[in-house]
């Protein structure tokens, strides 16, 4: 069985990531987390995967954990980090320290003591920065020109993926995702927070207006299972050191999936617009070309897991979520 370590294994891609590599049945599962992270996302699982704790922003705590192995993971994936886009232009050092010295620090690691390892660093189609609508949909030669500190991290840490492998024969795989979502989705997440206020409405907790933040910018919404499967293909298929996009080739503005929710849960919610909620500075547009990636793995976007389905799986999962909180509310008698 080859042996898998997912960094973040906590986290919502993760953790279906997780899933997925147990599912398939010839993986050995590893993940690391931090002392103080939140196991809700992999507590149905956690009896079938090995935990690690592990900062990377401490070298010394990278290399106990990857040395301890002995060059034994096949393949590492790079999902631990600040991945918040709004969070980055309030932390912005911090954003830089945990997603690029945190990568560095895990690419010398792997390059003291696991150089066989196969290392997935997963991009984001925030690199691309502003766009116009005759530049989508956007491809790998498109040129990044980031407007996010988030953005700006993730563009770095493609080049260091880049860096490593041309320098050191490290066996980088890079990917740009553009967004994916359904359950698990953390709520500063627009989408996620939308379903989670719908459900808050409908469940009765609150009569008080959705709060939302800008509602024309269009994004490439992919499943999030559908990106799990994908990333598998990338680290069994795709080149060495080179960036491919996953997408799925469409996009949906954030008023169509609030709506869209609403619709889903049938009720009706009054809108307001936060300030607090709108970047100093955002893309108004992201489509995807998934072409080349689809020609080295034969990856196309399962159309039966779209926006209908992202947005349904989001109500279940805040239905439960808050159904559970309420009725714990009222057996401790608040």
């Amino acid at each position: 069985m080859k042996k898998v370590l997912l960094t973040g294994i906590n986290g919502f891609v993760a953790s279906h990531l997780a899933e997925h590599y147990l599912a398939l049945g010839s993986y050995e599962v590893h993940g690391t987390i931090r002392w103080r992270s939140n196991l809700e996302n992999i507590e149905h699982i956690k009896d079938d995967i090995t935990l690690h704790y592990c900062d990377f922003r401490d070298r010394q705590n990278v290399d106990s954990v990857i040395r301890q192995k002995l060059a034994d993971f096949d393949i590492i994936h790079c999902l631990a980090g600040q991945s918040f886009v709004k969070a980055s232009f309030d932390a912005p050092s911090d954003t830089m320290e945990t997603n690029v010295l945190g990568l560095i620090n895990l690419l010398e690691s792997v390059r003291a003591w696991s150089p066989n390892s196969t290392v997935h660093i997963t991009g984001s189609s925030e690199a691309y920065g502003i766009v116009h609508p005759w530049d989508c949909p956007l491809n790998e030669d498109h040129k990044l020109k980031p407007v996010s500190p988030y953005g700006i991290s993730k563009m770095v840490q493609e080049l260091l993926g880049e860096y490593y492998f041309r320098s050191y024969g490290i066996k980088t795989v890079i990917t740009r995702a553009f967004n994916h979502s359904a359950n698990r989705r953390d709520e500063r997440f627009a989408e996620s927070t939308f379903a989670k206020q719908v459900i808050e409405r409908k469940l009765g907790l609150t009569s008080e207006p959705i709060k939302v933040g800008n509602l024309e910018a269009m994004r490439d919404y992919t499943h999030v299972a559908d990106m799990a499967r994908a990333y598998v293909l990338a680290v069994e298929r795709c080149e060495h050191g080179e960036p491919y996009v996953i997408a799925s080739g469409e996009a949906v503005s954030m008023r169509e999936v609030l709506n869209k929710l609403i619709e889903l849960a049938g009720i009706e919610c009054r809108i307001e617009t936060d300030p607090n909620r709108i970047r100093p500075s955002d893309v108004p547009l992201l489509i995807g070309d998934y072409s080349k990636f689809k020609g080295k793995t034969g990856w196309i976007p399962n159309k039966s897991l779209g926006i209908d389905v992202i947005c349904k799986d989001l109500l279940e999962y805040w239905t439960w979520k808050l159904s559970n909180r309420k009725a714990l509310e009222y057996v401790n008698g608040r």
